[in-house]
Formats: structure tokens, C-alpha cells, sequence
């Protein structure tokens, strides 16, 4: 019986939008999945070098971050961004959950194809050596080619 296949679109590059293809593709990676994530728009800032650990969050037009409800005023605040990405990093950290930098490490590991989207790269002006090892570079193609053939598409 042949392996099943997902894929999943990464699109968002903010701490919380991070973790979404990160846990869904190692799982599926432990689950015996063939896994692909496409990285394209915001979402390649998750494979950019230095940035796994540096993603944020902001409280600004997030109503459903339970963690900080406050009004739109005060999440406007200039330090409220760096506390609700402490607050997060925080509960993570007290339950046990992987940063995004040891996730990612994991799919490496468990050899989730990571796939960066080349023509959002030219259009952001990222370069090739912008992004972390083991990562491969492509268009929609790319992800099409595997998409076709999965039972599970994602886009996050």
C-alpha cells in the first residue's frame, strides 16, 4: 500500500500561524505521511535564517487571543507586541511544546519536504541564502505536483 501524502501551505509568518503547519506536518511525518510544506508569502519568514525563534505576535486585530483581551487602543501600544510574543513563548514553554525552531528541526529530521515559493522570494527580494538549509526553491508547480496525489491538502 502506497504511503499517504499531505501538504500544506504556509502562508502567515507570525509566531501563532507558525505552529499550525509545523505540528500538523511532524505529525503526519509520525504517522507515516509523505509531507510537503510549501512556504509563500508571509510564511517564509518561518524558514528565513534567525527568525524560527524570532517570530512575534501582536495583539492588534487578534479578538481571539485569550491571553491579552484589551481594547485596540492599548494593544496599539508600542512594548504590547514584544509582551503578548513573551506571554505566548511562556505558555508554551510551561506545557511542554517545541519552539518553532525545534519543530522545524524536527520535519528536517523526519524528512518533511520543505518547499520556499521562488516567485514571492523575487517579488520580497529574499534570496536563496536568506533561507535556512534544507529547504528546496519553487513555484506553485512545485506544490501542485505533490498536492495532486494527497489525500490531505492544508492552507494555513
Amino acid at each position: 500500500m502506497a504511503k499517504k501524502k499531505m501538504t500544506i501551505i504556509a502562508s502567515k509568518g507570525t509566531l501563532d500561524m507558525a505552529y499550525p503547519p509545523l505540528i500538523l506536518a511532524t505529525t503526519a511525518a509520525a504517522m507515516d505521511f509523505d509531507v510537503t510544506i510549501f512556504f509563500t508569502f508571509y510564511g517564509l519568514q518561518i524558514i528565513k535564517k534567525g527568525n524560527a525563534d524570532a517570530l512575534k505576535i501582536s495583539p492588534l486585530g487578534n479578538p481571539a487571543m485569550p491571553m491579552l483581551p484589551m481594547p485596540t487602543l492599548i494593544a496599539a501600544m508600542p512594548s504590547m507586541e514584544a509582551i503578548a510574543t513573551s506571554m505566548m513563548k511562556g505558555m508554551f514553554k510551561k506545557h511542554g511544546v517545541a519552539t518553532v525552531g525545534e519543530l522545524l528541526s524536527l520535519a528536517k529530521e523526519s524528512d518533511v519536504k520543505l518547499i520556499a515559493c521562488q516567485m514571492t522570494m523575487d517579488v520580497m527580494g529574499i534570496k536563496q541564502s536568506d533561507i535556512i538549509e534544507g529547504v528546496e526553491f519553487g513555484g506553485a508547480a512545485s506544490w501542485l505536483d505533490v498536492a495532486a496525489d494527497a489525500q490531505v491538502n492544508r492552507f494555513i
